[in-house]
């Protein structure tokens, strides 16, 4: 089987270490060097390996390509390069999204730990004032609070696993989840409104659909308990950020829209908003389990078993 790498020259840095290269040359055939465009075409390949900015796979470039039959991404969504047209031709394509939604739900798990005890902005005012403020405050603690978590994506239900352990009570809101599979899951399904209202921290997991664009309206936001605070993790678009600046309520934001807000936009003066450059996802050491995972799903494709995280079209109206 002939495979071949097509992603940018820096997701290939990140991604394709020596020993990773190694360890996909013993279970296939590799063709080097790493595409960064199709400009040749793919005609000698079966199995194209792909991460991070590869080129769209359109009808002009899988007609370069007859002998493709397999997409294996090392990343998460192939939204970017995935056509409708590969499934079309019967290519069969996976993700390691599976594997990049674990730091993800980490990331969540210890903001929503760290929004409880305040720490971010207790420590900005300790170190302005010096002062450690209210011996024994009440508005803080992680016992017994109500965490909200919008849709039961991949991340999503990891963030549920990794609730568990603590002294929580998690809603969700996911219209393509039923009371009996979220109670099955250990939390409470509630409508959209509710989850707002009843929450303290509110997590969003939501793919950006046209749907979902702008999902976390001024009218939500409007009902989020004082003191309570909305993370997310998933599109920056899925969020009314001008409503968000302008609304008092606490935020942690690892995406926004546009990826890096211009100089001037409210919320980088938002003194109750913390704002991190997209790096929940997998970064540093996290890269080789993407490795590991796309690795692990071509070996099972070329010895007959298939995709364990195959990618269906049917999948496209719910996934990010």
């Amino acid at each position: 089987m002939r495979a071949g790498f097509a992603m940018s020259a820096e997701a290939a840095k990140a991604v394709l270490t020596p020993s990773a290269i190694a360890a996909f040359g013993e279970v296939c055939d590799l063709l080097l060097p790493v595409r960064h465009d199709f400009a040749h075409g793919l005609a000698d390949v079966d199995v194209l390996i792909t991460g991070w900015d590869c080129p769209p796979l359109d009808a002009a470039v899988l007609d370069t390509a007859p002998s493709l039959r397999a997409i294996v991404h090392t990343a998460g969504s192939v939204r970017g390069h995935v056509t409708a047209e590969c499934w079309a031709r019967g290519i069969e394509v996976s993700s390691a999204a599976v594997a990049n939604a674990l730091p993800v739900a980490e990331y969540t798990l210890a903001m929503i730990l760290l929004s409880g005890k305040r720490v971010l902005e207790r420590a900005r005012d300790f170190r302005a004032t010096r002062d450690p403020g209210e011996r024994f405050p009440r508005d803080v603690g992680n016992f017994g609070r109500t965490i909200g978590v919008l849709s039961a994506s991949m991340i999503g239900r990891r963030v549920i696993e990794l609730l568990r352990p603590f002294d929580f009570h998690v809603l969700l809101y996911d219209p393509f989840v039923s009371a009996a599979e979220a109670a099955a899951l250990g939390v409470e399904h509630v409508g959209l409104k509710d989850l707002f209202a009843r929450s303290d921290v509110v997590s969003v997991h939501t793919p950006l659909l046209p749907a979902t664009r702008g999902l976390v309206s001024r009218e939500l936001l409007d009902l989020m308990r004082p003191g309570a605070t909305l993370i997310n993790t998933a599109r920056g678009a899925l969020v009314d950020q001008e409503a968000l600046a302008s609304s008092g309520v606490a935020a942690v934001l690892d995406v926004t829209d546009p990826e890096v807000l211009p100089p001037g936009h409210p919320l980088w003066d938002c003194d109750n908003v913390v704002i991190t450059p997209h790096l929940a996802g997998s970064q540093g050491n996290e890269w080789a389990r993407l490795a590991e995972t796309a690795l692990a799903e071509l070996r099972r494709w070329i010895g007959g078993a298939g995709f364990a995280h195959a990618v269906l079209p049917v999948d496209l109206g719910r996934i990010a």
